[in-house]
Parts: C-alpha cells; sequence; structure tokens
C-alpha cells in the first residue's frame, strides 16, 4: 500500500492489492474522533467529554485540567478517552520494529541517583566498547534487526570522534541498519568534550551515521526536581535545546518522562505542557516514552515508586495532552508485557522491539523477556484484538503482519505531525 500526506510517501508491503490513500494529518484524526462512538465510561464523566469536546475543537487540555484528569477521572473512562484518540490516529495498529540495544559503556562520569547502570572507570563491572566490539554485537542478530539503539554513560575520555568511528563502522558493515543513539547529556558531553557547539557535534555524528536520537534522559523536565534525582545533568532548557537543534537539522528524535521518583502530578503534567511547546516549534518528536521508575538496585530510597493503575494513567493522559506528537510507546522492557498489552488500549499504539538485548532497565530490576523475534511480538499484539504492524526505525515503512485485515483505511502520521 501507499500512503501519502501533501509532501510524503510512505510505503507498506502486505499481499493486499495497491490503494492510494490520501490523508491530511494534521486535522483528519480530529474529524475521525468526531465520528466514533463515545464508550458510556466517557459519556458519564462530565470532566473526560469537556476534554473530549476540546480535542475535537482543537484546543489544548490545560496543564490545571490534565492534573484534574489524572486526579479525578475514573480510570475506565480515561484510559477510554486516550484510547478513543490512539483509535482516531491508527485504528487498530499497533506499531514495533526489530531492534538491538548495544550500550556502548557503562563509565560515567555522573552518578545520578536514580541510576543501576553506571559505573566508575575502575568498577570491576566497568566496560567501554570499541567500534569493533560494537560492530561484534550486532553481528549476530544483523539478518533480522532494521534498528541499533545506542546509549551509556558519559565517558571522561571520549569525544566526538570516537563514536563517529563507531556509526561509520557500523554503516559499512551493515547499511541497511539506523542507527538510533546518543541522549540529550551525552550529546551535551560530547560536545564539551571536543570543544564544539551542539549544532557541530550533532552534524558530524549524522555525517557519521547518526540516524535519530532515542529522547532518553529527560527524566522529569522541572529543574527543582532534576537537582535531587540526577543533579549534574543537563537542565530542562537544554534537553529541549538539544534536540531542537537535531531537529533543524532533520534528525528525528523520540522523547521519555521517567515517573516515580519525587515529582508531583503538577511536575507531570509541566514535563508534558514542555514537550508539546517544543514540537510546535521543531516538529520533529516522533514518539514519546513514559516510563515508571524502577527502584531496585538503585539509590533513591525516597521514590514513591508508581502503582499497575498510576502507569496506564500516565499513558492515558499522555495520549491526551500530547496533540502534536503522533506515537506513544509502551514500553515494555519497562512496565513488561502483561501491562504494555493493557496499555496499547489505554492510549499506546507502539510497543518499541525486539530488544534482543537490554542492560539499563534490567540492572535496575527489569525482569521482562529480550528474546523476541517479530512473531512473538505479532502473538502479543494479536492476542490483544489488535493488528501488529512492523515499523522502521523512523516510522516511514510498514509491513502488517495479519493478511486478514478488513479496514481500507490506515493513519499513519510521519514524524513530527
Amino acid at each position: 500500500m501507499v500512503f501519502n500526506d501533501n509532501n510524503s510517501k510512505h510505503t507498506l508491503n502486505s499481499n493486499e492489492s495497491v490503494q492510494q490513500v490520501s490523508v491530511d494529518y494534521d486535522s483528519d484524526w480530529r474529524s475521525n474522533l468526531s465520528n466514533l462512538e463515545v464508550p458510556i465510561s466517557v459519556e458519564k464523566d462530565p470532566l473526560l467529554v469537556k476534554a473530549l469536546s476540546l480535542t475535537i475543537e482543537g484546543r489544548r487540555i490545560s496543564k490545571d485540567m490534565g492534573a484534574k484528569l489524572f486526579r479525578e477521572a475514573d480510570s475506565q473512562g480515561l484510559s477510554s478517552l486516550a484510547n478513543l484518540i490512539k483509535v482516531s490516529r491508527f485504528g487498530n495498529y499497533v506499531f514495533f520494529n526489530e531492534n538491538l540495544h548495544v550500550n556502548i559503556t557503562n563509565v560515567c562520569t555522573l552518578a545520578c541517583r536514580f541510576c543501576a547502570f553506571r559505573r566508575g572507570s575502575r568498577h570491576i563491572d566497568a566496560y567501554s566498547l570499541s567500534p569493533e566490539e560494537f560492530v561484534s554485537r550486532i553481528k549476530p542478530f544483523s539478518h533480522i534487526i532494521d534498528e541499533v539503539h545506542a546509549v551509556g554513560g558519559l565517558h571522561p575520555e571520549w569525544t566526538v570522534s570516537h563514536y563517529s568511528d563507531i556509526y561509520q563502522l557500523t554503516k559499512q558493515r551493515y547499511p541497511n541498519i539506523s542507527i538510533k543513539s546518543l541522549t540529550a547529556v551525552e550529546v551535551k558531553h560530547l560536545a564539551s568534550r571536543s570543544g564544539l557547539s551542539i549544532s557541530d557535534t550533532l552534524s558530524l555524528l549524522h555525517e557519521a551515521g547518526l540516524d535519530s536520537l532515542p529522547g532518553g534522559g529527560a527524566e522529569i523536565l522541572v529543574d527543582s526536581v532534576r537537582d535531587r534525582i540526577c543533579r549534574g545533568k543537563e537542565k530542562s532548557s537544554e534537553y529541549l535545546e538539544i534536540h531542537h537543534e537535531a531537529h533543524m537539522l532533520g534528525i528525528p528524535t523520540n522523547c521519555t518522562m521517567l515517573f516515580g521518583t519525587v515529582e508531583t502530578i503538577e511536575d507531570m503534567m509541566t514535563h508534558l505542557d514542555k514537550l508539546r511547546k517544543q514540537q510546535d516549534n521543531s516538529s520533529g518528536f516522533q514518539c514519546f516514552v513514559p516510563y515508571p521508575f524502577l527502584k531496585d538496585n538503585t539509590r533513591l530510597p525516597e521514590a514513591r515508586l508508581s502503582t499497575a493503575n498510576e502507569i496506564l494513567r500516565v499513558i492515558s493522559i499522555s495520549r491526551i495532552m500530547l496533540d502534536n506528537i503522533p506515537h506513544l510507546k509502551a514500553y515494555r522492557m519497562n512496565i513488561g508485557d502483561h501491562l504494555a498489552e493493557i496499555a496499547i488500549h489505554s492510549g499506546a499504539d507502539d510497543i518499541d522491539g525486539t530488544v534482543g538485548h537490554e542492560e539499563i532497565m534490567h540492572e535496575a530490576g527489569s525482569t521482562t523477556s529480550v528474546d523476541y523475534d517479530a512473531k512473538r511480538m505479532q502473538k502479543l499484539v494479536k492476542s490483544t484484538g489488535l493488528v501488529p504492524v512492523k515499523r522502521n526505525s523512523t516510522y516511514n515503512s510498514f509491513v502488517i503482519l495479519d493478511e486478514q485485515i478488513k479496514s481500507e483505511k490506515m493513519k499513519l502520521p510521519i514524524a513530527g505531525q
């Protein structure tokens, strides 16, 4: 199938005949939303009805209203409204990709209180991958993956050249694998170590093979919270500015939120509001990834942690408030498969990927399996009654993994719309 917006063409391979579908991504989903049947759980709650009306009208849910929804709305109704918005954008489709996580180093100059992954340079478990070692991690998976997700610590000695060497060698060996790498604070650290501006640093890395940024490290974009959980990292404004610079260079990024530490509901709403305002300015966020703090093995004893219900409420309110970021991920590596299955009926349209290997979440206590292949991901999605769609790293190529699809319409917004 070929799906067009005004300027872009997206190819989706399936056994069905080719169909041309014109989609106005900026307005069509709101029109779709106005025509969907409203669940009883939404109809009976005046607050949810108001949120639905505002959304259809193209008016934003304020931070205060978002906090009120989070505190007061019935859980089923909140999930139903978020799911309604998701369906208006994507129908019954749920996205994933075939990817591999490779953490380049666990050596870090910082010691964030929530991080169980970081090691000092002299620690017995410290490691730092050379370009050849990095590529060797990819080799066993190279025939099945289309993305390598690579983040790590702030190495005290490395500059832009080390990462450029890694990306160039990866592209030489595996030109069809997309490189999604570096959090904002890693970019800041490399720029400082290399004596370069953020823009020049990103330009050099992009030329070397960097395709997108994963968006990690946002934590909570409120500096008073950051001072308590990750003192020394970039400020909230710096996180947003680094992503802005990436977007200006044509590098798409994801954005994230770590919740369940010491933040308030108001802090979370401020975080979401800052992300959507940044998206208004630079239009490069393709996916939002909220994930709860995992307490095991970390050094933040005052963390309040999140219940399963709170995790789902965060996912739902994020879908309701983030009207200009197309995709929302239920990050199964963090919340587990069972909760991810519920989350894709609560506003999430993506469940990340096959992963292959992962250290950061598992060091912090995650027990989610990392050995899924496309068939198991397909089974996970289909078990919920939804339709799995295999995507590429930047959401512009799609393969439906179900030949029994009846719907002929598909909404597949590209990054930034």
